[in-house]
């Protein structure tokens, strides 16, 4: 089924393209615009995810450099029964975290430095365990794809506006053409990714805390990864936001709410969530604070 809703995602992904191309050069414009999906597909499903971590500028970690973080991957991914991923190092100091590659066989987790320094073991673990459900889920293949070919459609849309107007034959309607795919492409893209993505953090949550056995590591970090992203900027999101969607919290504003609009459910409902299933009897654990995820403005 993951993989019948990865063709469904690479199938709306293409046709997006081809009416880009349509708009921007008509018939001649939609073959190009094909070719480079079918290019931009296969790179994704090969490489999306070393682009992933190469954008982050993520560095790999071994059980001689971090080894708490080293031995903590092992385990959980004993418990997920799953091969153990790749673990990589991001240098920003907003806490935050993502998995990516396209099956569990090739699979890594990137935590950044400020999530080792600002969380707690138990809320690092809760972190990796959710990164690790994301990847028995499948659903790494589906967002990591989901970025690559985003941020393909929002470079083709300013390919066309600068290089797009002397299609003469079409006139005014190339030039509507145009400003139509330079905006509404890049929003339709993005509005695919907001899907993918949430719909698949409750999962991923629900099933991490059974990874880790405390949904209240998870919760606790959740509300601290949220208060970071709003007061720490990480350069390399903003410089790749159509990345955005793979981080565990929104590493853009960190103000997640469930509307139209946001890459990832509200967090204050995620942790809500989570402590339902900390008091349910298969589950017990610290106790969270059931204070909301503190407004706080970013710095500029």
């Amino acid at each position: 089924m993951n993989y019948f809703k990865t063709g469904l995602l690479l199938a709306g992904l293409t046709a997006l393209f081809m009416g880009v191309g349509y708009l921007i050069g008509g018939q001649l414009g939609m073959l190009i615009a094909l070719g480079f999906a079918v290019a931009t597909n296969a790179f994704a499903w090969w490489n999306s995810d070393k682009a992933m971590l190469r954008m982050h500028g993520a560095q790999p970690v071994t059980r001689a450099s971090i080894p708490e973080v080293f031995q903590m991957v092992q385990e959980l991914s004993r418990n997920a029964d799953l091969p153990m991923p790749k673990i990589y190092l991001i240098n920003e100091a907003q806490p935050n975290a993502f998995a990516t590659g396209r099956n569990p066989e090739n699979a890594a987790v990137a935590v950044t430095a400020g999530l080792l320094r600002s969380l707690s073991p138990d809320e690092v673990r809760g972190v990796i365990a959710h990164e690790l459900a994301h990847i028995k889920n499948h659903d790494t293949l589906i967002m990591t794809i989901a970025a690559t070919i985003g941020g393909a459609i929002s470079m083709l849309a300013q390919f066309g506006l600068f290089f797009g107007g002397g299609n003469r034959e079409r006139g005014a309607l190339s030039g509507i053409g145009m400003i139509a795919a330079v905006l509404l492409a890049p929003l339709a893209a993005m509005m695919i990714q907001m899907l993918i993505s949430r719909t698949r953090e409750y999962s991923a949550d629900r099933m991490g805390a059974e990874i880790a056995r405390d949904p209240m590591g998870l919760a606790n970090a959740l509300r601290k990864i949220a208060g970071g992203a709003q007061v720490r900027e990480m350069t390399s999101a903003e410089s790749n936001p159509a990345t955005a969607h793979m981080f565990i919290v929104n590493p853009l504003t960190g103000r997640g709410t469930d509307n139209l609009f946001s890459t990832h459910p509200d967090v204050n409902n995620r942790i809500e969530a989570l402590m339902k299933m900390a008091g349910s009897p298969q589950m017990s654990g610290p106790q969270v604070r059931t204070s909301s995820v503190p407004n706080i403005r970013r710095n500029r």
